[in-house]
């Protein structure tokens, strides 16, 4: 979200306020001509040539004509970023598997790693010890050294120095994940809850595109949820992040969740959960599971073999409505492979019962547009807000 410059604000001061307004736009939406740029930012066209020049000149942007040209006369030039004169490292760790990917201005993957992690340990020292052996050769490979990392953790992160301080899922606890990042790497960390992230990406990139209210809900081995509001993150006390969604409460007497309480709605909908509902043993690896949805996506039509976890989708996605008043719910990681006619199902049953989603002409129910990606181009976004604002 772009600011407008106070009155007696020095003029360096907004030139590089316009300067950042203008790189941001191009990183968001990608490639636009100068009059379209005066357009969307509100400024004169002398004041984009000058802005556009300026960023040429640092090899920020370059104008070039497009590859297909409509009408008569002239065509307008495109301003593009450069990808390569900006990136970051972005780092997705989840519980099973952690990857990692240079991210250039503009949101373009430059190149990529990934590897397993060991569960029955998930040791941060090691997983620590990892993202610094693969982003060495990682950066060598392109050669071109990032200005700035981003990473993705699930569980409770405090923004600020990128302390975890409690990761249930990996068994972390209290861990200065951020700090020692920062010292091995000898760059600025940002690190950020895998949802919130998985929501920025979404509204930046994804399906959620153009819409300023909405909730990302994620399933991997538990539920977690990101909120953006108004444009921006939601965040908490502390600048802690804000959906715990997984933890809420939807059947007191029911089974025990990792965090002591009974019947969190995870233990309903989680990972484990759909392997139950699908005949399937509650430990079955990842693949197993999406193999068996996409069987039943086959059939076109709800599947009764999922009812009773589809009323608990419903149920829960209903609360989460009615508390955060969102104009979209994205469903992400695990439940990117939910039957198609499923999701439409849940989707009319909260319409329904939802007095938020009434009020609202009806919330919408999608599925993530960006897949496994959401949360590394999450965090690749998180990197990149310092990044931008100077310009």
């Amino acid at each position: 979200m772009t600011t407008t410059p106070t009155a007696g604000t020095r003029p360096d001061d907004v030139r590089r306020h316009n300067r950042a307004a203008l790189l941001r736009r191009l990183h968001v939406h990608g490639p636009s001509t100068r009059a379209s740029l005066a357009t969307d930012l509100g400024l004169n066209r002398s004041t984009i040539k000058a802005l556009v020049d300026g960023l040429a000149e640092d090899g920020l942007v370059e104008e070039r004509v497009p590859a297909q040209r409509s009408g008569a006369g002239r065509p307008s030039l495109l301003v593009l970023p450069q990808p390569q004169a900006a990136v970051v490292l972005a780092i997705d760790i989840r519980v099973e598997r952690a990857g990692m990917a240079l991210v250039g201005i503009g949101g373009e993957i430059l190149g990529r790693g990934g590897w397993n992690i060991r569960s029955t340990t998930n040791d941060p020292r090691e997983v620590f010890t990892k993202i610094v052996d693969t982003a060495g050769p990682l950066i060598d490979e392109l050669g071109v050294h990032p200005v700035a990392a981003g990473v993705s953790v699930p569980g409770v992160v405090r923004h600020q120095d990128g302390f975890v301080h409690e990761a249930p899922n990996l068994h972390w606890t209290d861990i200065p994940l951020g700090a020692w990042l920062s010292r091995a790497l000898q760059l600025p960390v940002h690190m950020g809850n895998d949802a919130e992230l998985g929501a920025l990406a979404e509204h930046l990139r994804g399906v959620a595109r153009g819409y300023d209210d909405l909730v990302y809900i994620g399933a991997e081995v538990g539920v977690g949820g990101g909120v953006i509001s108004n444009g921006v993150s939601m965040r908490g006390a502390g600048g802690h992040h804000v959906g715990e969604v997984g933890h809420m409460v939807v059947r007191p007497q029911g089974r025990q969740c990792y965090c002591g309480s009974h019947g969190c709605w995870e233990t309903e909908v989680g990972e484990r959960a759909l392997a139950r509902a699908l005949g399937l043993d509650e430990d079955s690896p990842v693949g197993a599971i999406v193999h068996e949805l996409r069987l039943l996506s086959a059939d076109g039509e709800a599947p009764d073999v999922l009812a009773e976890f589809t009323e608990w989708l419903a149920l829960g996605l209903g609360n989460v409505v009615n508390l955060l008043c969102p104009q979209l719910v994205v469903l992400g990681d695990l439940f990117t492979a939910l039957p198609p006619a499923l999701v439409e199902h849940v989707e009319r049953t909260v319409r329904q019962r939802s007095l938020v989603s009434r009020a609202l002409a009806g919330t919408r129910v999608a599925t993530s547009a960006l897949g496994t990606d959401a949360k590394l181009l999450g965090a690749a976004e998180l990197a990149f807000e310092t990044v931008l604002a100077d310009g």
